[in-house]
């Protein structure tokens, strides 16, 4: 007698108990419009998300230019407010010209891939984000893993290159641990070997920097020839999309050759027209970036923990039930954080991500303390 064969998809079953019994099961939990929790969670650092000015700047692009974009940039995706965004971006940060794209991740995995390619090098730091690792696998160049922040070990890796093309990538405010990357010192050492140096700002817009111009702008390295520079609209900017910012040879030949440029659908106008409000709200209130700061520091006392230079407070608790069960405690009580485990962290620093926001008020942070000392207590117990 012929026994049927296994379905093709049943091996998912084995996985998803696997991942179950290892604490490392993930769940979508919808939002309502309104809840009386205080999120620590998101990215909206400067509490722009919700503000009237930038939710007034999506409808009215939405009223003016339709909810959608109806095409690739190059096709009928450009509007006149994509390139007042790009225009006003670039300015802001320092850099020659920027380039709009639909997501940070469609930016990263751009601007890589269109840089690099067979016959080039790329030296990508440890923990990078995601949408960088990924863009050094579709890359198809050879990809040189080094130890976060270790700047001599980039050094090495460059003066070993065969490849007459390099590239240096990193994070500039690790999304994890909330640290900086020694900039001066990376673009120093790709100066010397002749490699560009890609900066993800995603963290750094909005909160570091002059202004909160990112941490290129500290480091003295805006606008500079060598130095590539992509961020994120969806995190201070409280919108969505992500952009290029570089030399203007850079950004016209990703029109030519970055496949998430040139296939992927423009970024719809009311994203745009929230971003660009956002960004004019920066601009007019220069002290936003320090307001984050300052709360981010007030976290990490609550939780125990040294002040950081970003947004980003990370309490490490090691196990991943352990955190899992922490983060839940939190949200129980009022308090949203968020929760990173394997293989968003490596094995055995499984934490919680605390994200400061420049809008929340003394009694929210009050009672941020309370309920972070009684579940970290507990925690440790």
């Amino acid at each position: 007698m012929e026994t049927a064969d296994p379905h093709p998809l049943s091996w998912l079953d084995a996985v998803a108990e696997r991942r179950r019994a290892a604490g490392l099961r993930r769940e979508l939990r919808p939002r309502a419009p309104s809840a009386d929790v205080i999120d620590l969670a998101g990215n909206d650092y400067l509490g722009l998300g919700r503000d009237k000015r930038v939710v007034d700047g999506a409808v009215e692009a939405a009223r003016t230019w339709g909810a959608g974009s109806t095409g690739s940039r190059l096709v009928t995706g450009s509007t006149q407010l994509h390139s007042m965004l790009e225009r006003e971006l670039a300015a802001f940060c320092g850099a020659e010209s920027a380039l709009v794209f639909s997501s940070g991740y469609a930016a990263n995995l751009g601007v890589l891939t269109a840089l690099s390619g067979p016959g080039a090098l790329i030296v990508s730091d440890a923990a990078n984000h995601a949408s960088l690792v990924d863009a050094c696998r579709l890359s198809r160049a050879r990809t040189v893993v080094v130890a976060h922040n270790d700047v001599a070990a980039v050094d090495a890796a460059l003066a070993a290159r065969t490849e007459e093309r390099a590239l240096v990538v990193t994070d500039s405010v690790n999304s994890v641990d909330g640290d900086l990357a020694p900039l001066r010192e990376l673009h120093a050492v790709s100066r010397a070997r002749g490699a560009v140096l890609v900066v993800d700002e995603a963290h750094g817009l909005g909160v570091a920097g002059p202004g909160g111009r990112g941490v290129l702008a500290a480091e003295g390295l805006a606008g500079a020839d060598d130095v590539v520079a992509t961020v994120t609209l969806s995190k201070a900017l409280g919108s969505q999309g992500g952009a290029v910012l570089g030399p203007a040879a850079v950004t016209a030949h990703l029109v030519d050759a970055a496949r998430t440029f040139i296939f992927d659908t423009a970024l719809n106008p009311p994203a745009v027209g929230a971003a660009l409000a956002a960004l004019r709200v920066l601009m007019d209130e220069p002290a936003l970036p320090a307001e984050v700061l300052r709360v981010a520091a007030e976290l990490a006392r609550s939780a125990g923990v040294p002040a950081p230079p970003s947004a980003v407070v990370s309490v490490v608790l090691g196990s991943p039930v352990l955190a899992y069960e922490a983060a839940q405690r939190c949200l129980d009580a009022g308090v949203r954080v968020g929760c990173f485990r394997p293989p968003s962290v490596p094995e055995g620093t499984s934490r919680l991500r605390l994200t400061a926001r420049a809008d929340l008020t003394g009694a929210e942070l009050d009672r941020v303390r309370q309920v972070l000392g009684e579940v970290l207590r507990g925690a440790e117990a």
